[in-house]
């Protein structure tokens, strides 16, 4: 299946030189990201070169790969679902109040496969979800520069980087969550989308400057089981706000898509 990728940054370029090296049942054609003189420089040394593409012709693949802000999100969803391709997000948070993708994706034989990005468990989440549910917590701790810029603490004037002890700064549904802090819970994106929806999954985001890794702590109360998840994700050098963990999940996703054996999600 050949593949092409929007972004090249901090999941974006790891994903696209893996994929170069060599992975059974993928090729790597395309990308596209607005700096294409840095672009052309990061794929220099690619056995096989893919092309730096405009946005729509990132649809020419079998799937498509979004790592990029997500604020040009639909530019690259709504091409690829029309041509009926396999859109693998990143930005799992701008999926959310965009549902008529979806709807998009079922008209047109397209698919949507949102990876498990920095969570484990959703296996599990999705599981439990099929009967009923009682409620489904996320708590995510960050150092404080890697919330910091996000809408909803500008909007309220909550300046992060002058945090000194751990504080909480949101707190509500993974919707109002996902449209105050697009770059950092799109783990409540996905948590949502494979639990009991996003208006009844509930997020507390902290600033902790006593931390050094991307925390989240999940809480499930279900007829099936009670389950609790911790993760510490070790941020990239290049973006505080993305886990080193995302990149790796997306080629886990797309290599599931081509392996002849595939272990959960």
């Amino acid at each position: 299946m050949t593949v092409a990728i929007a972004g090249l940054g901090a999941i974006g370029l790891p994903l696209a030189r893996s994929i170069d090296a060599g992975i059974d049942g993928l090729r790597l054609i395309a990308v596209a990201t607005r700096d294409q003189v840095k672009a052309r420089a990061n794929l220099a040394g690619f056995q096989k070169r893919p092309r730096i593409v405009e946005i729509p012709e990132l649809a020419e693949a079998d799937i498509v790969v979004e790592a990029t802000p997500a604020n040009v999100f639909e530019r690259i969803a709504v091409p690829t679902l029309e041509a009926g391709r396999i859109f693998v997000p990143a930005s799992v948070g701008a999926l959310l109040p965009r549902m008529h993708l979806v709807r998009l994706a079922q008209q047109t034989g397209a698919r949507i496969i949102v990876p498990t990005g920095s969570l484990v468990g959703l296996d599990a989440v999705r599981a439990v979800a099929e009967g009923p549910v009682e409620s489904v917590t996320l708590e995510t701790r960050k150092p404080p520069h890697g919330l910091s810029g996000a809408p909803y603490l500008e909007k309220h004037g909550i300046d992060v980087l002058k945090i000194t002890a751990p504080g909480k700064v949101f707190e509500g549904n993974a919707l109002d969550a996902s449209a105050g802090f697009p770059a950092n819970v799109n783990v409540a994106a996905a948590l949502a989308l494979a639990g009991i929806g996003p208006i009844r999954t509930q997020v507390q985001i902290w600033a902790d400057p006593m931390i050094t890794r991307n925390t989240h702590t999940i809480n499930i109360e279900a007829d099936a089981a009670r389950m609790t998840m911790i993760i510490e994700n070790v941020p990239t050098e290049e973006n505080a706000k993305t886990g080193k963990v995302t990149a790796l999940s997306l080629l886990a996703c797309v290599r599931g898509l081509t392996s002849p054996l595939k272990v959960g999600s």
